[in-house]
């Protein structure tokens, strides 16, 4: 197979547009259709059904796609690890964590990455689905359990835990509880435990729920939820490192909270020698030092 066809089959698949993949690769429509049926014709097979709202790809063409697909990942692989043999650390770094994680601990804390590394470009993807490094969806992650892939290289880097905090003006206009049963009289702001976040938070919220708390605001990211607890809504469930980041919060009912949750760093095997990657991991382990000095404190 011709690769310069593939290359634009694959952007054609990608856009699910002549008109848009053309624009994508300086190519008009016209030139665009003609590779694809040449393509077509030297496999004998259709690879896109077209109707008048775009392209959508056959079986063959979704078979041919994933081919493409990991090719392209494979070569950015590769263009990333000849760019990390020059000395200078420069170019795009794709880092995963979850909302609030990324929002609230690491966001804060890259002025110092930019600041010696100012040719650095940060990609950081919050969410909290689990993306596939080895194919290269990323090339770091920080995660909230010891990722389960083989060919990954993983750092554990630190544990939280998870707690419960209000705010000053909360505390002095509703007091605050000195056992469950006083939450009769407060509200409770929290993820839903069916919602995507760390397994041991959810299993504290299960227990805080079991105890029929008659109010409630339900976030589905820890963001939400420190915002909230800030503007005085109730009594948040949050990741103990926003203690430190907001040292103004009022531990509640110190008794409860969450098992260890173990963050974890990780990076594909391939990235082992990637300068980039190199200055992430030392900014990173460089900031939890600083982070547990100042927890101590």
């Amino acid at each position: 197979m011709d690769w310069d066809k593939l290359r634009i089959f694959h952007a054609v698949a990608d856009a699910g547009s002549l008109t848009h993949a053309g624009d994508t690769l300086h190519l008009s429509q016209s030139a665009v259709s003609r590779q694809i049926r040449a393509l077509e014709e030297s496999l004998n097979v259709t690879l896109f059904h077209r109707h008048a709202r775009g392209l959508i790809l056959t079986e063959q063409g979704e078979l041919l796609f994933e081919a493409t697909n990991q090719m392209v990942k494979r070569l950015e692989a590769a263009a990333a690890r000849i760019r990390d043999s020059e000395d200078e650390v420069f170019g795009e770094l794709r880092v995963t964590t979850t909302t609030g994680f990324g929002t609230l601990w690491l966001a804060p804390r890259l002025v110092g990455l930019y600041k010696k590394y100012p040719a650095l470009k940060i990609d950081l993807m919050l969410e909290e689905r689990v993306l596939d490094l080895p194919m290269r969806e990323a090339d770091v992650a920080i995660r909230m359990k010891e990722p389960s892939q083989a060919d990954l290289i993983r750092k554990r880097l630190m544990s939280i835990r998870m707690r419960l905090y209000a705010s000053p003006t909360y505390a002095a206009e509703h007091g605050m509880p000195e056992k469950m049963e006083d939450f009769a009289q407060h509200r409770l702001i929290c993820q839903l435990p069916g919602a995507p976040q760390v397994a041991a938070g959810a299993a504290l919220v299960q227990e805080l729920m079991s105890n029929d708390i008659p109010s409630m605001l339900t976030v589905n990211n820890y963001f939400g939820v420190l915002q909230a607890v800030l503007n005085n809504l109730g009594i948040g469930v949050m990741p103990d490192y926003l203690a430190v980041a907001f040292p103004q919060l009022i531990r509640v009912l110190p008794d409860i909270e969450s098992n260890d949750v173990p963050v974890f760093l990780a990076y594909p095997e391939e990235l082992r020698h990637s300068k980039r990657v190199a200055a992430f991991r030392e900014f990173v382990m460089e900031e939890i030092s600083l982070y547990r000095k100042q927890q101590q404190t």
